[in-house]
Order: C-alpha cells, then sequence, then structure tokens
C-alpha cells in the first residue's frame, strides 16, 4: 500500500536505468550532466550490482596477445583494432577522470604466459605492434627472456610482456561512482526487481525484494544496462551470460617472486597479487556449456582445473591454502563489441561488455547517454 507522497514523488522520471554496474551508473552519470534538470532514477535488484561489476578480478586489461590473434578469427583486422582501442581509451578515460589513487590503479604491467603449443605467437608478435602503433605510439608487446625469476613451471616455455595494462580496485570504482551519482542528484533504489519494460511507453513493471507489491515507473526514457540479465527484459537480443569464478588464497607464508597482472590460455584465465594473496580466475572455456549460465553457483570442474593450475604452474613446490571464491556473470554475444542500440520508441540498451567492464563500462555508459539525449 502506497501513501499519497510516494505515489507523487518517487514513480515518474525523465530517464530510469535499469542495472547499477558500471554501465548503468555511468549511463546515469553522463546523462544528468548532459540534462542537469532531468530526474534519472537507478534500479538495482540486489544490494550491490548483480552481474560481474564487484565481483570482476579488478584487471584494466585489453586484450594479450594471443586473445588478440584469436580475434582474427571472428573479425576484420579493423574490428579488432577498432576494439582494442576502444579498450584501451576506456582505461584511460576512468582514470583520467577518478585519478589513480582513488581507483587503487597499479600501473604494474600485463603479461602472458605461453605454453609450448603457443608459443607461434612470438612469430607474429612484430605484425600485431605494427597494427597497434597508431593507438599506443609504441609497441605493446615484448618478450620476457629470463623467465625464471617468475618461478613459473617448466611447461610454460615463455613469457609476452604487456607495457600498457595494470590493475584496480574494482570496489574504489564503485565506491567513485556512487559518490558521483550522489553529487549529481541521481536516485538509486535497490531490492528492486525489474519484470517488464514496456519500451514504446517508457513503463517499467518491478517487484520489491520485501514481495510487498508490484509497481510500475514511468519515464521518457528507459536504458537497459543489465548486460548478462538481459534476454528477460529483451528477448529479441542475442546475449548469452558467461559465468566467472574466481579463487582468493590464503595470506601467502612466502614471498611472491612476480609482480603484475598475468593470463594464460588465450587471456581465458588470469591471476594477479592481492594483499599478499593470490587471485586466480576463469577458465570457463573448459565447460562453456555449463558457464552460459546466470546462476552464482561453483563449477567443481572448473575449480578443480584452477587449483591445478596454482600448485603446478604458478606456484610449483609450493603449499598454500584457499580462503573464498565467488562468481561474477559476464555477457557475450556474436560479436564482442558492446551493443549500444534503441529498442523501441522510449528505451535503449547498453550490453554486451564482453567481460571487458573495467575497461569500457565508463565508456559505453557516456555512448547510451547520448544516444538517450539525442532524441
Amino acid at each position: 500500500m502506497l501513501s499519497y507522497w510516494e505515489t507523487k514523488h518517487f514513480f515518474d522520471y525523465d530517464l530510469v536505468v535499469v542495472g547499477s554496474g558500471f554501465v548503468g551508473l555511468s549511463t546515469a552519470i553522463h546523462f544528468k550532466k548532459k540534462n542537469p534538470k532531468a530526474s534519472v532514477l537507478v534500479l538495482e535488484r540486489g544490494i550491490f550490482p548483480t552481474g560481474a561489476s564487484t565481483k570482476n578480478a579488478g584487471f584494466a586489461c585489453f586484450g594479450s596477445l594471443t586473445e588478440i590473434l584469436d580475434d582474427f578469427w571472428q573479425m576484420t583486422q579493423e574490428e579488432v583494432v577498432k576494439l582494442v582501442e576502444r579498450r584501451y581509451q576506456g582505461i584511460t578515460a576512468i582514470r583520467d577522470k577518478f585519478g589513480d589513487k582513488a581507483l587503487a590503479y597499479r600501473h604494474s604491467y600485463g603479461y602472458e604466459l605461453l605454453e609450448k603449443e603457443q608459443t607461434s605467437a612470438l612469430d607474429q608478435m612484430s605484425d600485431i605492434n605494427k597494427l597497434l602503433k597508431p593507438i599506443f605510439k609504441k609497441d605493446v608487446f615484448s618478450h620476457v627472456k629470463k623467465k625464471e625469476r617468475f618461478g613459473f613451471s617448466d611447461s610454460i616455455q615463455t613469457i609476452v610482456k604487456n607495457g600498457f595494462e595494470g590493475e584496480l580496485d574494482p570496489g574504489k570504482y564503485m565506491n567513485e561512482l556512487w559518490g558521483l551519482t550522489q553529487k549529481s542528484g541521481i536516485r538509486i533504489l535497490t531490492g528492486v526487481s525489474v519484470v517488464e519494460i514496456n519500451k514504446d511507453d517508457g513503463i517499467v513493471i518491478a517487484e520489491d525484494a520485501a514481495g510487498e507489491g508490484v509497481y510500475e515507473f514511468k519515464a521518457n526514457q528507459v536504458a537497459i544496462c543489465t548486460n548478462a540479465f538481459t534476454q528477460k527484459l529483451w528477448k529479441e537480443s542475442e546475449i548469452e551470460p558467461g559465468r566467472g569464478l574466481i579463487l582468493l588464497s590464503e595470506p601467502l607464508n612466502f614471498k611472491i617472486p612476480w609482480k603484475g597482472s598475468f593470463h594464460l590460455d588465450k587471456g581465458y584465465v588470469y591471476f594477479r597479487e592481492l594483499d599478499g594473496r593470490l587471485l586466480l580466475g576463469g577458465a570457463r572455456n573448459m565447460d562453456k556449456g555449463e558457464e552460459n549460465s546466470t546462476n552464482f553457483s561453483v563449477n567443481p570442474k572448473i575449480k578443480a582445473h584452477l587449483q591445478q593450475l596454482a600448485t603446478n604452474v604458478i606456484f610449483p613446490g609450493k603449499e598454500f591454502n584457499w580462503e573464498t571464491e565467488w562468481t561474477g556473470i559476464m555477457a557475450f554475444g556474436n560479436k564482442k563489441s558492446p551493443l549500444i542500440q534503441k529498442v523501441g520508441k522510449k528505451a535503449a540498451a547498453a550490453v554486451r561488455l564482453g567481460g571487458m567492464g573495467v575497461a569500457i563500462g565508463w565508456q559505453v555508459g557516456k555512448e547510451l547517454a547520448s544516444l538517450l539525449s539525442s532524441d
């Protein structure tokens, strides 16, 4: 049962954003900047963003050497270069906007571990550097010849360094976005599950977590920023969810012989040091069928694979324990580029981040806000 005041003040907006992750909040912030007098509401079904924004590994990356080479099987050369550029510009944009200290950003470089069957990628490294030079002005990838200092197993034949990648704290990034939304006068309601959107009339039907009722919000514009959960609200979309598992060890009782953010297996596996612990995640390619899920459960097959990599490849001969684990849900599709488009007379979507929300979320939100503001 609603009061007169609730009915009068809390249900009509210029813009309603569905989803409070990196893209949703970025969209709200950029839209409010373009339209200072607009009323903006963000709806989120969880206490924290549901998908992957605060559940990711904190990699400020744009693609390893083998991942970029693999992309050429599905994309044109121009598309691959533009995708790398978009990701790198996105990382640069949030660093410029919020500052490295606020994001806990460390420019610790990216590294890719190559096993024997992947070393042929080195033959194409100079060609990839030439392709990317207009973006970075210098070579991106270089060959690390003295791999012994990293202490990895002998299965790692060589290591490729990326001089333009780093790592950050996703929680601190989200805190910055929360602060900016509050400062901008944007309202966020959590515990609100959107069940339907009338995309032509700007009507958003939602249920509250308390189970006390179904509510109807009205907006001049609706922004769908639900990424992996998009098909529930936009059934015509070709979005596929992709679950990602992350393991975090207890504090290690030995010195870590490396610094930076690392990738294995065409970017599917990633690890870094975090507060004296090992953070290790990914490997959804080991069981893609099961990982195309919006269920946050842990896949035991993938967990066992990651644990084996940790003890056999990353820290061979070392003993340590795992402290916690979690999963995040990303979104993929038939293309790696984000999907930003109108989906009705009063609605538009920005989804399919391809596991690169940290890199492109801010910029994608800006593009969606421009699309909405143009109407």
